[in-house]
């Protein structure tokens, strides 16, 4: 130091350093607005995947449960009436006419489900020993469709033997 001059040193930043933090600023928040995205397609498609398997194993344990005349039926809001009777005609679900499998299926909340029940034997349902249960549910999952399936046997508690 100079007797009698007094260096001043400039404090503050420069419009190049400002704009360079703000840039900087800014392509943090768009980096967290992109993952927050990303988190919440996330937990929409799980959503939909545990009501999608909610849905078809209440619709496995809804079969397994009713009386074994009554397999066809389907009470769907609980009130105690039937609301669906399901059939083998190569609609609402059934893949082909005739074949045997006895479909039903129902849409709620972005999910499709679709049971079937197949028969040990073609023909009446009391001639069989025993049934395949089966419920698919279908549910959009961004761009593709996913599915979840569950199924299980069930046998016929009539069944006296081969006739």
């Amino acid at each position: 130091m100079i007797r009698g001059q007094l260096f001043h040193a400039e404090g503050g930043a420069s419009f190049a350093e400002v704009l360079v933090a703000m840039t900087l600023t800014l392509i943090g928040l768009v980096g967290a607005m992109g993952a927050f995205q990303a988190a919440e397609q996330s937990i929409r498609v799980g959503t939909l995947a545990t009501r999608a398997l909610a849905m078809a194993e209440s619709r496995i344990e809804a079969k397994r449960s009713v009386r074994w005349d009554r397999l066809l039926l389907d009470d769907l809001n609980h009130d105690g009436t039937s609301d669906l009777v399901m059939h083998d005609d190569g609609v609402a679900g059934d893949a082909l006419a005739g074949d045997g499998v006895y479909s039903g299926s129902w849409d709620q909340d972005g999910v499709r489900l679709i049971w079937t029940v197949t028969p040990s034997r073609t023909g009446s349902l009391s001639g069989s020993g025993h049934v395949l249960i089966e419920a698919r549910a279908v549910y959009a999952a961004g761009e593709n469709q996913r599915e979840v399936r569950v199924g299980t046997l069930r046998a016929n508690p009539l069944f006296v033997g081969s006739r």
